[in-house]
Parts: C-alpha cells; structure tokens; sequence
C-alpha cells in the first residue's frame, strides 16, 4: 500500500468549515450508539437475569451474538456509505437502534432477546466507530485524526450520562418504559440534526485529477489480509477489545453484589469519564509518540487496572482502578483509526477502517459470552478477569511488530 497523503484543498482548520458541524452531528451520534449499543449491554445483562433469572451465560451469548452478526454488516459500511451518501446512511442507523431499543425493552423470552439483538446489531453498525470515520472522512484529510477523536467523545459521554440515566429511569418507570422512551429521545433529537446538518460531502476534497485510479474494495482488503502491519494492528486490538468488552459488559453485575448498585454506577460512570480525559490528553501529544508502543502501554495499563480489581474489593480501590481502566478505554477506540491513517494509503481509509471494525467486532463478540461462560464454571470472576490479562499482555508485546507492508502500484 502507498503511503501517498493527498494534498488539502480546504482549509479543515477553520472553526468555519462545515465539516466540523459534521463532528458535532457524529458527536450525539456516538453518544446513543455507544450508550445503547456498548455500554448499555452491562445494564442489559443485569436487568434481564434481575428480571427473568436467566443464566448470565444464557444472557451474555446475546451480546456475543450481537457482535458477531453486527460484524457482518459493519464490513460493508464503507461501501453503503459511497453509494447511499452519508445523511441516508446515518438516518438509517439512528432508526434501527432506536428500533432495537424498542424491542430489548419489550423482550420476555429468550428468542426475543436474539432477535433485538439482531435489529440492535444493524443500529450499531449504522451508529459506531466504522459510520462515524467513513462519514467523517469524506470531509476531513489532515485533520482526521483529530476530527475522530473529538467525535468520539460522544462514545464516553454516552456512559458517563447514558447509564446513569438508564439505571435512574429503570427505578422510576421500569425497563421497559425507560427503554421505550430512550427510543423515542433519540428519533426527536438525531433525525432533524441529521437532515438539517449533514449534506453533500465535498467533491474529491483535494485528491489531484491525475492521480491514480484507486483500487476495489475487494483488492484493498485482498492485500490488506497480506500486510504484517494491518494484521499486527488489527489482531493486537481484537484481543484487547475481547477483553475490554467482556469486562465492561460483566462489570455491573461483577460490582453489585461487592460494593452495591448505586456504587457500581458511580465507577462505570468514573471509567468512562476517564475515557474522555485519556482521548483529550492523548490527542494533545500522539503526534509526536510511537503510537504502537503507547498503544502497548495502554494495554499494560488495564492489564494492572484489572489485577487490582480481582484481589482488592475497597469501594474506592475498587473505582481508582476502573478509572485506569478507563483511562485508555477511549483511546482503544480511537488508536486503530490514526495508526491506520498514518501508516497507509489514505485512499484506503474508509474500507480498512470497516475491515478493522469488522475483524475486531467478530473476535471480541465472543467476549461477553466467554466472560460469562467462565463465571458460571467457576462460581465467580476472577477467572475470566485472569484470562483477560493475559490477552492484553500479549496484544502488548504483538502490537510492536510492525513488519514491512505490502506495497502496490
């Protein structure tokens, strides 16, 4: 692959450009995505067995099979976007999830629960990582990365603020009832935003008339699957991110019963705030890092977050350790992207970020189940937590090889 950065014909810097309206659009986009596609899947879990006395394996394979299918769709983001257009596709995603929160709120068997599953697997792939950098990539070059970034925060923000009012509306009126009028919110505010806000994207933004002619789809993810680096990156995060996911989505229920549920909300709460201030700070200086070695070191960071959680059970111990978990969750989410951008063809941007999506989501689906599969053999969680561990210690030492990529003409 080339590293061939285009020339910027639109000055991305200017607080006047549209394409940071974009940002703020992609912002609240994040914010119910990630607050009812991710982070939600903790509260899911633990009103559901609340509710049903379900299994919490029987619960959790839900959530794998969620991912799992959502992979499915998420590799072809890229392409929906080129020929639906951005605004068609971002309104289609917002429906879909708040369909599927319409349906987990209303589920009462367990085949219910795979099938908003399914329909919340569409809204995630319409409203997370891979629409959000495919549609801002159409109006940002140079300043993708920091685009990115500030759009992200919107994922954090949808826990700090998302849980919290999910938990406090399940008290007032039920799951249910809070689900439902989760849904209807989200239609109210991301619909007129979306149609008044987000239009046609500039035309080639910058790429030279001579230059020349990009390859396929199919050939870009062909040698991507060829290239040690992408490969390295990609495995390295798909094993974090099995582990980040198993663990947030079990964290609740992991908490409840140690240092009860208003706590537990108050760490989800903290772990996510610190997501945002690990991206801020993080965006201030990663041009000037070796983004693979401090990639390395977030791993590190939440493999030590979660020994501590394991064998200290103090209720403040306990929430300065999910606030170092939470410190590079943010960035996790973010990293992928900038190593991407930074290491290949930029023309290749948007169909290498779906295939990394894809890839990670299909290996970290199987998190939660897993997670919950362990705690059910073993009577508690400190083995899935210990195999956890050892997934992000060897993502670290994975990540820093980078390898020679494979270049075309």
């Amino acid at each position: 692959m080339l590293d061939n950065p285009r020339p910027a014909t639109l000055d991305e810097s200017s607080l006047s450009y549209q394409g940071w309206r974009i940002v703020a659009v992609c912002f609240l986009l994040a914010t119910f995505g990630w607050g009812l596609g991710f982070y939600g899947q903790s509260v899911y879990v633990a009103e559901l067995q609340r509710q049903h006395g379900w299994p919490t394996s029987l619960i959790s394979s839900g959530t794998t099979f969620f991912y799992l299918f959502g992979a499915l769709i998420v590799v072809f983001v890229g392409e929906a976007v080129r020929m639906f257009g951005p605004r068609i596709c971002l309104i289609a995603g917002t429906i879909a999830m708040a369909a599927a929160a319409v349906a987990i709120g209303a589920v009462r068997e367990p085949w219910q629960l795979y099938l908003a599953d399914a329909v919340l697997a569409f809204g995630w792939a319409g409203t997370s990582l891979a629409m959000i950098t495919n549609t801002l990539s159409l109006w940002f070059d140079h300043k993708r990365g920091m685009a990115i970034s500030l759009a992200l925060n919107g994922a954090s923000f949808g826990g700090i603020v998302g849980v919290p009012l999910l938990i406090t509306a399940i008290g007032y009126v039920g799951f249910s009832n809070a689900m439902y009028a989760t849904s209807a919110a989200m239609l109210v505010l991301m619909v007129p935003v979306i149609l008044i806000f987000v239009g046609r994207a500039p035309e080639n933004h910058g790429w030279p008339a001579a230059a020349a002619k990009p390859q396929s789809s199919a050939q870009i993810r062909n040698h991507a699957m060829r290239d040690v680096g992408f490969l390295t990156v990609t495995t390295a995060f798909a094993l974090v991110l099995f582990a980040q996911v198993g663990f947030i989505v079990h964290l609740i229920s992991f908490l409840d019963p140690v240092i009860g549920r208003e706590r537990a909300a108050v760490a989800v709460a903290v772990l996510t705030a610190m997501a945002v201030v690990g991206r801020v700070l993080f965006s201030m200086v990663i041009d000037r890092l070796n983004q693979r070695l401090a990639a390395a070191l977030s791993f590190l960071s939440q493999a030590i977050a979660l020994s501590v959680i394991i064998n200290l059970h103090n209720d403040y111990v306990l929430i300065a350790a999910c606030a170092l978990f939470g410190f590079s969750v943010g960035n996790l989410i973010t990293m992928p992207s900038l190593i991407v951008q930074q290491e290949f063809d930029p023309r290749s941007f948007g169909v290498l970020i779906s295939l990394n999506v894809a890839i990670n989501q299909v290996t970290y689906a199987f998190g939660p189940g897993v997670v919950g599969l362990l705690r059910d053999l073993s009577g508690g969680y400190a083995l899935p937590f210990y195999v956890c561990i050892a997934l992000e210690l060897g993502a670290a030492a994975l990540i820093m090889v980078r390898g020679r990529r494979v270049t075309t003409s």
